[in-house]
C-alpha cells in the first residue's frame, strides 16, 4: 500500500524566519492565550513597526522604546554580525530613521560593556543613512549615555560624515534648527576628508558655525551659487523664478525659496520649484499647488511622474504615503496617477494563483490613533492598503474586514485601491470593535489555499475553543501580517505552514511564492 504517492499528497510549505512557541506560553494584551517570539523574531517585528519614542494603543512609549532597546542590547552580544545586516537594512530598504540609529546606539553601548570591542564601528556606520543622521546619532548618543563618545562610534560617525557631507546636503541639514550642526559632528569625531573639496567643506562648516566666515572657498560651488541668490535685493528675486535651473543649481528647495522670496509661494514660486522637487516633497504638497493654481500642465508633469514606477521606487515611499497624498489632495486630477503610484509601490504583491482568503482587522485598536505623531494614517488604513490590493491583483480573493464579527468586501479584479480603501476604512464599526481572530476565520475559511491575516494581533478569543492557528488545516498557509510589533503572538509562527511578516511595506510579499514553493525563506537581508 502506497504511503506518500496518493490523491492526498501536498506539498510542503517552506517557513519564514519569524518564529514563536509551539504552544501558548504567554497573553495577549486582551487576556487570551499568545505565543512568545524568540528573541530576533520580536525585535525585527517590533523594529519595522517602532517609530520611537510613540505611543500605540497598548503600550506607551517609554515602554515600548525599553523593550526595543533590551531587545537590541541581547542580540547585539550574541550575535552582531546579524544585528548589522539587520541595523543596514533596515535603515536603507525598510527606510525606517529612527529605529535603526536607536538600535544601533543601544547595541555599541551594550558591547562596550560587555567588553566587546570589535565589529562596533560598522554598527553605527550602518544606520546612517542622510546627512543630518550622524548629528541625530551623537545627540540621541550624549542624552544617553553622557558626553563622552567612545572610539568605535567617533569612527564610525566619521565613515557615515565622510559619505554623506557635501554642498548640498549642508545647505539642506546643516541649519540653525539643530542642536548638533555638521561643524559639531566634525570637531567630536575629526574624519579625514574623502577629496580636497570635502576638506574644504569641513573648514567651511567649522568656519560658518564660529562665525569667522570672509569669504566661502572657490570649490563649494553650489553654497557659493546659493550665497549669491542671497545677495540680490529682495525686489529682484522674483525675477529669478524664470530661471528655474539657476535655482536648482544653487540646491535651494522649496522651504528655503519660500524664506527667500520673502513673500507667498504663489504659482510662480511653485512651478519654479517643482521640476527639482523629489517625488517626496511632490506628494506632500499637492494641496499647495491647487491653493496656488498650478497649471493643468504642469500636474500632467506631476501626474506623469507618479505613474513612472521607476520614479516610484526611487522615492522609497511607503504605500501608506500615497494613501495620505491621496487624502490631502483636494482636487480629482491628481487621483488616478495616485492611485498609479500606489498600485507601483505594491509591486511585490504576488498575484496568488487559486482561492485566497484576506482578513483585515478593524478593532479600536487598529483605528484608535496614527502610526506616528506626524502621520494621519491610522494600522487600520495601512492594512486597509494591502488587503485591498491583494483582493484587487489575486485570481480568486474573499476580503473580510472583522472585529467582533466580519463583513465581506467585494473587489472586482483591477479595482482602483484608492476609491476601495476608502469604501473599506467607511465601514468601520460595522461589526462592533473587538479583535475576534479565531472566531473570524472560523466563520470565513472556507477550503482557500492560502489565508492572510492584516491585524497588531492582540486577538481577544481564544480562551475557550481552538486557538487562531486551529482554524486553519494544517495543511493550508496562514500568513500574519503583524503591523504593530506586540511582544505575543497570536499563533505558533515557524512551525509548517504558520508564517509571520511585518512592516509597512510590501517587501516581504516577494517571499511568498518561493515559500509556496516549498523553499525556507531566511531574513530579508540574508535572502538567496
Amino acid at each position: 500500500m502506497a504511503k506518500f504517492n496518493t490523491t492526498a499528497t501536498t506539498t510542503a510549505v517552506g517557513r519564514g524566519p519569524i518564529t514563536a512557541s509551539p504552544t501558548a506560553d504567554i497573553r495577549t494584551h486582551e487576556g487570551a492565550p499568545g505565543h512568545s517570539r524568540d528573541l530576533k523574531s520580536e525585535l525585527f517585528l517590533l523594529a519595522v513597526a517602532n517609530f520611537v519614542s510613540e505611543d500605540t494603543f497598548y503600550e506607551q512609549a517609554g515602554d515600548r522604546d525599553n523593550r526595543y532597546a533590551t531587545l537590541v542590547r541581547q542580540v547585539a552580544v550574541t550575535d552582531v554580525e546579524w544585528l548589522t545586516g539587520f541595523v543596514r537594512w533596515l535603515r536603507r530598504d525598510a527606510n525606517m530613521r529612527s529605529a535603526p540609529l536607536v538600535a544601533a546606539a543601544e547595541a555599541v553601548k551594550a558591547r562596550l560593556d560587555a567588553g566587546l570591542h570589535g565589529a562596533n564601528r560598522p554598527l553605527v556606520d550602518a544606520a546612517l543613512n542622510r546627512a543630518d543622521e550622524p548629528g541625530e546619532f551623537l545627540a540621541y548618543w550624549r542624552s544617553r549615555f553622557g558626553r563622552r563618545v567612545p572610539g568605535p562610534v567617533k569612527n564610525g560617525l566619521a565613515d557615515a560624515v565622510r559619505r554623506l557631507y557635501n554642498d548640498r546636503s549642508m545647505l539642506k541639514y546643516d541649519t540653525d534648527s539643530k542642536g548638533y550642526r555638521f561643524a559639531d559632528v566634525i570637531d567630536t569625531v575629526h574624519p579625514t576628508p574623502a577629496t580636497d573639496r570635502q576638506s574644504a567643506l569641513f573648514r567651511h562648516a567649522l568656519d560658518r558655525r564660529h562665525d569667522h566666515v570672509d569669504a566661502i572657498p572657490d570649490e563649494l560651488t553650489v553654497i557659493r551659487r546659493r550665497a549669491e541668490l542671497w545677495a540680490l535685493p529682495v525686489e529682484q528675486r522674483r525675477a529669478v523664478l524664470d530661471d528655474p535651473q539657476r535655482l536648482a543649481d544653487a540646491g535651494m528647495t522649496w522651504e528655503a525659496l519660500a524664506g527667500w522670496l520673502d513673500g507667498p509661494m504663489d504659482r510662480r514660486a511653485w512651478e519654479a520649484m517643482i521640476p527639482s522637487m523629489g517625488v517626496m516633497a511632490v506628494s506632500r504638497n499637492l494641496r499647495n499647488f491647487d491653493e496656488a493654481g498650478v497649471s493643468d500642465e504642469v500636474a500632467a508633469r506631476i501626474a506623469a511622474r507618479f505613474a513612472d514606477p521607476a520614479e516610484v521606487a526611487r522615492s522609497r515611499m511607503f504605500p501608506f504615503r500615497w494613501l495620505s497624498a491621496y487624502e490631502q489632495a483636494p482636487s480629482l486630477r491628481w487621483g488616478h496617477a495616485l492611485d498609479q503610484a500606489l498600485q507601483a509601490s505594491l509591486a511585490n504583491l504576488p498575484a496568488l494563483p487559486g482561492r485566497s482568503l484576506v482578513l483585515v482587522d478593524t478593532s479600536a485598536s487598529m483605528t484608535n490613533r496614527a502610526i506616528s505623531a506626524k502621520s494621519k494614517v491610522t494600522p487600520l488604513k495601512a492594512a486597509a492598503v494591502f488587503g485591498v490590493a491583494l483582493a484587487a491583483k489575486g485570481e480568486q480573493v474573499h476580503l473580510y474586514g472583522f472585529a467582533d464579527g466580519v463583513f465581506r468586501h467585494e473587489v472586482r479584479k483591477g479595482a482602483s485601491v484608492l476609491r476601495e480603501v476608502d469604501a473599506f476604512c467607511r465601514r468601520v464599526g460595522e461589526v462592533g470593535h473587538g479583535t475576534q481572530i479565531a472566531a473570524s476565520l472560523q466563520a470565513t475559511y472556507k477550503r482557500h489555499d492560502r489565508v492572510f491575516l492584516i491585524s497588531d494581533m492582540q486577538t481577544m478569543d481564544g480562551l475557550y475553543g481552538r486557538g487562531v492557528g486551529e482554524q486553519v488545516p494544517a495543511t493550508v498557509p496562514l500568513y500574519g501580517f503583524n503591523l504593530n510589533g506586540y511582544k505575543a503572538a497570536a499563533f505558533a509562527a515557524g512551525s509548517p505552514n504558520r508564517l509571520e511578516f511585518g512592516g509597512l511595506t510590501d517587501a516581504t510579499f516577494r517571499m511568498i511564492p518561493l515559500i509556496e514553493a516549498g523553499r525556507d525563506e531566511s531574513w530579508p537581508w540574508l535572502a538567496r
